[in-house]
């Protein structure tokens, strides 16, 4: 005999996104949407993260809705609210918990990085909310326990919804400045987001950058005299005279001026989690080499582009096969937990038996492996460039392969 009803019909299940945007947020939301629908539950929106839930909320209904997930960033908006702060005296916990009552939500799925998945974890555990984590990032800096197979070898990595996307556009972004690169002969520093993990920026290198830094890797003042000698090597080895140097904005630059290794800041003001913005150090790192070493040498910052545009294949699929995750945690009831793939596997692999789950406060950060970075030669192994072809298809490189015959003048 079948059930009158879907499992978990008259049930509520809230989905928010909170901190930076990236290409496949929308597309985990449409993701965790559908299934949940399918489970019965009627589903809504949060609009602004965790801001969403203070005062008197902002709630949307999502459920029988048409949604884009390919659409890239987020339609319900995000923010850096911490729901445990408590500027000008309010308590925000209290008005997190009284909309949670009001708008009758029973399931609350977060989708966020180490901020926004360990605040939710809190309130679970000192408030009892039901809270199912969904990780987000193009740092691809959670620790997700995901393991990276490599000749013999068991490396842990990530793989977060977000980063391949965002992958995807920094190495086209690289190569495409290689062409103006080369007319002019310059050496370009290229500034890649990433506070503290350098996953993204070594992603540069998948599309054509000669070197890169990354905050793993501080540039003290020896580091820094080796960093120098080795861009004028490559430099007048490329027969076009040309380099393109990637580096994380979170590189560690030592300051020959005040003698200390330090981020280079864009603002001091801090966000609700503490953390001050960056940017800039591209600028410091060109005007370095033009003042040491004479050459002609520029910045570019590209910023905001790697969290922008569409959801890429990978990241669609990814999305999908954690959302099929989040049903099994659904059904066993099992709050507190955020799915991750176990393991790093090609397209055609993300499947939800390829996942685990692992429990939100306990996600925390991973750098750069040492096994991915040849601090030597300021790039990447060849360890690194198999997790990526994981995840990425070979890159298709602009290039201008001949070169003219010299002309020497007559003898008269």
């Amino acid at each position: 005999m079948g059930l009158d009803h879907k499992l978990f019909h008259g049930k509520t299940l809230a989905i928010l996104s909170g901190g930076g945007d990236t290409p496949a947020i929308n597309s985990s939301i449409e993701s965790v949407r559908n299934r949940a629908s399918i489970l019965g539950y009627k589903v809504y929106g949060i609009r602004q993260g965790w801001k969403g839930l203070l005062g008197d909320g902002q709630v949307v209904d999502l459920t029988c809705q048409p949604y884009n997930g390919l659409y890239g960033g987020t339609a319900l908006g995000s923010s850096r609210t911490n729901p445990f702060s408590s500027k000008e005296g309010e308590n925000r916990v209290e008005q997190i918990l009284r909309n949670l009552e009001r708008y009758k939500i029973d399931v609350l799925v977060t989708i966020g990085g180490d901020d926004t998945n360990g605040a939710a974890k809190k309130l679970y555990e000192t408030e009892g909310i039901p809270v199912i984590g969904f990780p987000k990032t193009i740092d691809n800096d959670l620790r997700t326990r995901t393991m990276h197979h490599y000749n013999g070898q068991d490396i842990e990595a990530v793989i977060c919804p977000g980063f391949p996307s965002a992958a995807r556009t920094v190495t086209r972004l690289t190569n495409m400045l290689r062409t103006t690169t080369e007319s002019h002969k310059r050496v370009m520093v290229m500034e890649v987001m990433g506070r503290d993990a350098g996953w993204l920026t070594a992603t540069a290198m998948h599309g054509g950058a000669d070197m890169v830094l990354i905050p793993e890797c501080p540039m003290t003042a020896e580091r820094k005299e080796f960093f120098f000698e080795r861009v004028k090597e490559l430099y007048m080895r490329n027969r076009k005279r040309c380099l393109v140097i990637a580096v994380s904005e979170g590189t560690r630059w030592y300051d020959d001026e005040t003698g200390k290794v330090d981020v280079v800041y864009a603002s001091s003001e801090k966000d609700e989690y503490g953390h001050a913005r960056f940017g800039g150090v591209s600028g410091v790192i060109a005007n370095e080499i033009s003042r040491r070493l004479g050459l002609d040498a520029r910045s570019q910052i590209s910023g905001y582009y790697a969290r922008a545009g569409e959801c890429r294949e990978y990241d669609r699929r990814l999305t999908s096969t954690l959302a099929d995750k989040v049903v099994d945690l659904l059904l066993r009831q099992a709050y507190g937990q955020m799915p991750v793939l176990n393991r790093v596997v090609h397209y055609n692999e993300l499947e939800e038996f390829n996942t685990s789950s692992i429990d939100m406060g306990s996600i925390g950060n991973i750098p750069l492996p040492d096994v991915y970075y040849d601090k030597n030669t300021f790039s990447v192994t060849d360890a690194y460039r198999d997790f990526l072809g994981h995840v990425m298809e070979p890159m298709k490189m602009m290039q201008f392969d001949y070169d003219f015959p010299v002309v020497l003048p007559e003898n008269k």
